[in-house]
């Protein structure tokens, strides 16, 4: 289908000019409106502005422009009906085989901090919808161009082939633009039904009342959780710069599901701490974590948690790998499924390299960036959607409350937080042993809080580790004193936990007999 007239309408002029001025090159004559008709004029384009084109000015502070007969009955018109064609040339109605249109910033005018409800209304485009809508229903016969990544592309397409562009092409335009406008009125489904009983947009609601969503799928998956299930990546279409959606991947074999689930957990966990740090991830559980001077020592520190459950883990570190980390995992033979990092130095890509089964991600971000967290949290449930706001709490110093006769030392102080920070990131009931920047033991995902300590000093022995006068975070209070009981005979001199049992009274007199130290956060960590 050879393109012979075009409408090019935008409010993200990126690359207009360009655009028009390959479409002119190639003999298409140009329509336009407004804002996006004078910059084309002004660079010397032959362009026919739209209320010249259909007989009637843009009216009605420029909410009325393309919503025309002239306009639709050209772009809407099937070419392969004659009855169409005799129509629309009986009301000297032109084909248009170009739409050129990008919509209001809505989403950016509702991101700004003093925006008005009157603003987001007046930023709700109307006619442009219509013209994408229109030309991506009618694909077969017109091309829709939302994406000015797009143009430089088309351009060449119609160079090559006498000025037309192929049904394949007209039909990926039209998902894509489909695709766009759903966004768009997404967008604003999301924040009208955000606003309360009062229409304020400084009072947003936390969860719209109807909530949509858009992702796009980077991958399909070889299988899910297990072979028998099928599975996909998709990816938030403006993902957190730093998140796990947004990896490249250096080398090794296609991500599984288990895979990046598990690399997400190491990942956010490694991010959350400002010294360099290694954590090991099995069955989204951590199995070792630690922070030290150096990524090599926080490495050795960490496997020596559980060096068992180690094998076949997600490592992950907060710091740039070089060959020093990579020549200790060699030295072990530790199998490793994941190693993600923020960089890696060229020497460490080539010893990398000869692991080729190893699959290598590298994900930069910024340690200071206060846009660390997506906005919800979701987890899918039988006909439904479970959705919160990220745990985002975390204590300092400062904010901890002693509760026992017998304060922690400040080197207690830092393990505590060290340890209370893993805990966040362990399956409950969670129970984190630590001591000088290093896990011990970690009990996760019991169903009572006295066994999952019985199985961190379970784990610690196992790897001949002694947790006497070691530092315990658990994610929850303690119900009974049992669990205390328990980690204070295996030796733990200090306990950090967020209290609120109606029997806190009787666990801080258990800590008192065993003469342990312990805080209070005030918050729990569950991680179901």
């Amino acid at each position: 289908m050879k393109i012979r007239q075009a409408l090019i309408s935008l409010s993200d002029k990126r690359g207009a000019l360009e655009f028009a001025q390959g479409l002119a090159a190639q003999g298409v004559k140009l329509l336009s409106t407004g804002g996006t008709a004078k910059l084309l004029r002004d660079a010397g384009l032959a362009v026919t502005e739209i209320g010249d084109y259909t007989g009637f000015p843009e009216m009605l502070d420029g909410r009325v422009k393309t919503l025309h007969p002239k306009v639709h009955g050209g772009i809407l018109a099937r070419r392969d009906l004659p009855a169409h064609l005799a129509t629309i040339a009986a009301h000297d109605i032109p084909l248009i085989d170009l739409v050129c249109v990008n919509l209001y910033p809505f989403r950016e005018t509702i991101a700004k901090p003093d925006v008005t409800l009157e603003d987001a209304i007046e930023n709700i485009d109307i006619g442009g919808p219509a013209m994408v809508r229109s030309a991506a229903k009618n694909y077969t016969g017109v091309a829709i161009v939302t994406d000015p990544e797009d143009y430089s592309t088309l351009l060449a397409e119609m160079k090559a082939n006498d000025g037309a562009l192929t049904l394949s092409t007209r039909f990926g335009l039209a998902k894509k633009a489909f695709t766009h406008t759903a966004r768009y009125d997404a967008a604003i489904a999301n924040w009208l039904t955000s606003l309360d009983e009062t229409n304020n947009p400084q009072a947003l609601a936390a969860f719209p009342q109807k909530l949509q969503l858009a992702f796009d799928r980077v991958e399909t998956l070889r299988y899910g959780e297990n072979p028998h299930q099928q599975a996909a990546f998709y990816r938030d279409p403006t993902p957190l710069p730093g998140s796990i959606a947004a990896y490249t991947q250096l080398q090794g074999k296609e991500l599984s599901y288990n895979n990046i689930a598990d690399a997400d957990a190491a990942w956010e966990c490694v991010k959350s701490f400002s010294a360099p740090a290694c954590v090991i991830i099995k069955h989204a559980n951590p199995c070792g974590v630690a922070i030290d001077g150096t990524l090599l020592a926080a490495y050795e520190k960490a496997f020596q948690t559980d060096s068992t459950s180690a094998f076949g883990g997600i490592i992950a570190f907060n710091g740039v790998v070089d060959t020093d980390v990579v020549a200790a995992m060699s030295a072990r033979k530790h199998f490793v499924e994941v190693l993600i990092a923020p960089a890696y130095t060229d020497a460490a890509k080539q010893l990398l390299a000869a692991k080729q089964n190893l699959r290598v991600l590298e994900l930069p971000f910024d340690a200071n960036s206060p846009n660390r967290y997506n906005d919800f949290e979701m987890k899918r449930v039988g006909g439904g959607l479970l959705v919160q706001t990220p745990d985002t709490f975390a204590v300092k110093a400062a904010d901890l409350k002693v509760v026992t006769k017998i304060a922690p030392t400040a080197a207690q102080i830092d393990d505590l937080l060290f340890a209370w920070r893993v805990a966040k990131y362990v399956k409950s009931n969670a129970i984190v042993f630590c001591a000088g920047g290093m896990t011990l033991g970690v009990g996760a995902g019991q169903m009572n809080r006295a066994d999952s300590t019985r199985i961190a000093v379970l784990k610690a022995a196992n790897a001949g580790l002694a947790v006497a006068g070691a530092c315990v975070a658990s994610d929850a209070f303690f119900p009974f004193r049992d669990g205390l009981d328990i980690l204070a005979e295996a030796g733990a001199k200090a306990v950090i936990q967020p209290g609120g049992s109606i029997r806190d009274d009787e666990v801080i007199k258990a800590a008192d007999e065993h003469g342990i130290a312990m805080v209070y956060t005030g918050a729990r960590h569950f991680r179901h």
